[in-house]
């Protein structure tokens, strides 16, 4: 069966997919009049050519009696000249509820290209995948060619349906909104807000990952994996009294990936348009910001198709300047991050470890946030305010202040001042040995201090509104380009009156 041979129909959801096609392959047929039991197996076969759509939807006819199903699939992947790319196949499942844009109710998991087989019941499923009652009806296996080779990409999807009574279903069990040991009042509060499990493409176990998160001496934690909610639905099996641990998603499409964090346990976010339709991203980003999460920019200059960050910066909370260990494409995120200050467009930088591995550091970096308490609404309240920094490990402290005439305003503050009103500038910092702290305004770096061995120091700059609309501060490693980061931290903003 060739996919040149599909049948396209109009997707039904309004404005987020006006004009879009929904590709549609032909469908297979299951079951008997009679009831059944054992299994049954049937294989689908096809070709996706080179410039083909974003996604495939194959039907499967599933009769009554069904207690499971399992998905196996596989594509070849011929050689190709250097610098082109070849062949990499995303599959997830729908159920009879229906396929459209945000349908929920039909989204029964996704697993990207990480595995090449999952299993659905009542009682249990892949992880990525949603465990429930196997209904009749037209389910959907959709297959994402994510990169096709010049000579097209060749797939076989085998699908089995196990006939038989359905075991108990299976009763979500989420996080607690609250880590009592953890609890300090209004404080800093160090978190990781992106990273994966073996829920996506991760490697880690949830138990590992709050393993690790509680060694890396972090306060709180949020799952990210790619375009599922499954992970979300048990984290409870696997929390600490010391480790808040929060929901997100990281949206993962074809122009970019942008997770949404603090959303309530079992929120999904639909991933499949384009920066071509920026009425779909609005209408998803909407969606995350009524359940109260953010929406999170992330690795801008990922060197990777689909990693880079393509859509507008409008309708975001924050964008992570800082993924993983230091490097090339951060300093660019930084970067383009600073001229968005100097233009007066503010997002709140983040930065997150983006750990899917054992051999990547949780908490590498991690954003240190102000916050009422460590509580869900409190943490969000103050990253979309800017009141964080950004630290490469918990070792890492950083205090930074501006003051003027007995005021004070801290990262993420507004200090009021006449322009001609001396404003003090002050940085401390501890942990960072062998560093040079740096104060920035909009015009660039303006005055730095060494660290010495003992990794503590202050830095003390005096500047007046007249001069610096608002300014922030770095700590950098050694030198070159791009310096290793080690610290970073939101601006504070000057509010200039004439005196």
């Amino acid at each position: 069966m060739s996919a040149m041979n599909r049948r396209t129909v109009l997707a039904a959801s309004g404005a987020i997919a006006a004009g879009a096609a929904v590709n549609l392959l032909p469908g297979v047929a299951f079951g008997a009049e009679k009831p059944r039991t054992g299994t049954e197996t049937k294989t689908v076969k096809g070709t996706f050519p080179t410039g083909t759509s974003d996604f495939f939807y194959l039907p499967i006819t599933v009769p009554r009696g069904v207690s499971k199903i399992d998905v196996k699939y596989s594509y070849d992947k011929p050689t190709v000249p250097q610098g082109t790319r070849g062949n990499a196949c995303d599959i997830g499942m729908f159920g009879p509820e229906g396929y459209q844009p945000g349908n929920k109710r039909g989204f029964r998991g996704w697993s990207g290209g990480f595995r090449d087989s999952f299993s659905i019941s009542a009682s249990e499923a892949t992880p990525g995948y949603i465990a429930g009652p196997i209904k009749p009806g037209t389910w959907h296996v959709i297959l994402g060619p994510y990169t096709v080779a010049p000579q097209g990409l060749s797939y076989d999807v085998n699908i089995t349906l196990t006939y038989g009574p359905a075991g108990p279903t299976y009763k979500p069990n989420p996080a607690p909104t609250s880590a009592p040991k953890k609890e300090r009042g209004r404080a800093w509060y160090r978190g990781d807000s992106h990273l994966h499990t073996v829920h996506s493409d991760g490697r880690r176990t949830p138990a590992e990952l709050v393993a690790d998160a509680r060694a890396a001496g972090l306060d709180f934690v949020t799952s990210t994996d790619h375009n599922t909610y499954s992970s979300q639905l048990q984290w409870g099996d696997h929390a600490t009294d010391d480790l808040l641990i929060l929901n997100g998603e990281e949206v993962t499409t074809r122009s970019g990936h942008w997770p949404a964090i603090g959303l309530p346990a079992g929120t999904w976010l639909d991933w499949r348009y384009r920066s071509s339709n920026p009425k779909a991203f609005e209408h998803f980003v909407a969606e995350a910001h009524r359940a109260g999460g953010l929406v999170v920019a992330a690795h801008p200059y990922a060197n990777c198709f689909g990693c880079a960050y393509e859509f507008t910066y409008d309708h975001v909370d924050l964008v992570e300047v800082w993924n993983g260990p230091w490097d090339i494409s951060d300093e660019a995120s930084v970067t383009a991050w600073h001229g968005m200050l100097r233009q007066g467009q503010f997002v709140a930088a983040v930065g997150h470890s983006d750990a899917h591995n054992p051999d990547n550091t949780i908490g590498l970096p991690q954003t240190i946030v102000h916050a009422d308490k460590l509580e869900r609404g409190a943490l969000m309240k103050g990253l979309a305010a800017g009141r964080s920094w950004i630290a490469e490990s918990s070792a890492v402290d950083l205090t930074f202040r501006a003051s003027a005439r007995g005021r004070t305003a801290e990262i993420g503050d507004h200090l009021k001042v006449d322009t001609g009103t001396p404003i003090t500038v002050t940085c401390e910092v501890s942990g960072v040995p062998g560093t040079t702290i740096q104060a920035i305004d909009q015009t660039g770096p303006t005055f730095s201090a060494p660290v010495d061995a003992t990794g503590k120091a202050t830095l003390t700059w005096t500047t007046y509104a007249r001069y610096s609309n608002w300014v922030r501060a770095e700590v950098r490693r050694g030198t070159g380009l791009p310096a290793p980061m080690v610290a970073l931290t939101n601006p504070i903003w000057f509010d200039a009156r004439r005196g």
